[in-house]
């Protein structure tokens, strides 16, 4: 890529998935859903983060991430979210990414300053397990993108790759635990943890 010529959404939709790739790892790494022998030790935006060694695990994570780029340009990711379920696919947690690119903005995209504020939200996920919850056995996850508007497949590269979810929803509003925000133009970031209310029936994914 020829970077002179991006525009600032293609470059900063590219340094984003980069990150997300980096931090669903670190997620799943967090959560211990695998042996600690799964990943490896690298280093990225300075900080030492894990990798996925098995190459489904790193090829899922990579895929899910990099073919959002596209539609993270175009500005119709509203939020991307890591969860994890219990055996009867009922939500147990959530990480969740909410994201806005300022698609008006025409200036140079400052690498540096965007991988500096970045950088934070990896070091902070260094330190979140004590907002977490402890997992069941049988626990699965996946990563699940929320659109503004849902992409057509004749005018977004990669559309045919996301489908509808039927995974289960809490019925009353989520407990929200604020993580880390960021906000440098031409991008905005939040990170949040939601877990299901107190007032959430416990019957619900019956």
């Amino acid at each position: 890529m020829d970077r002179k010529n991006t525009i600032p959404q293609e470059e900063t939709s590219r340094i984003l998935v980069e990150f997300l790739e980096v931090a669903v790892t670190s997620i799943v790494f967090l959560k211990g859903v695998y042996p600690p022998g799964a990943f490896e030790r690298r280093r990225y935006m300075n900080v030492v983060v894990k990798k996925a060694k098995h190459p489904e695990l790193s090829s899922y994570i990579h895929s899910v991430t990099s073919c959002l780029q596209s539609f993270i340009q175009k500005g119709l990711v509203e939020r991307v979210a890591v969860i994890f379920y219990d055996e009867k696919q009922a939500p147990i947690e959530k990480f969740v990414f909410k994201l806005a690119v300022n698609q008006t903005y025409h200036s140079k995209v400052e690498e540096n300053d965007l991988e500096f504020a970045l950088r934070a939200f990896l070091i902070k996920l260094t330190v979140a397990e004590p907002l977490t919850k402890t997992l069941p056995a049988g626990t699965r996850w996946e990563v699940t993108s929320y659109f503004r508007t849902l992409p057509q497949e004749s005018s977004t590269k990669n559309a045919h790759l996301w489908i509808p979810t039927d995974t289960k929803q809490w019925l009353q509003p989520p407990r929200i635990t604020p993580i880390k925000s960021m906000s440098s133009e031409p991008l905005k970031v939040q990170m949040y943890l939601e877990h299901a209310s107190p007032s959430e029936p416990k019957n619900f994914e019956e």
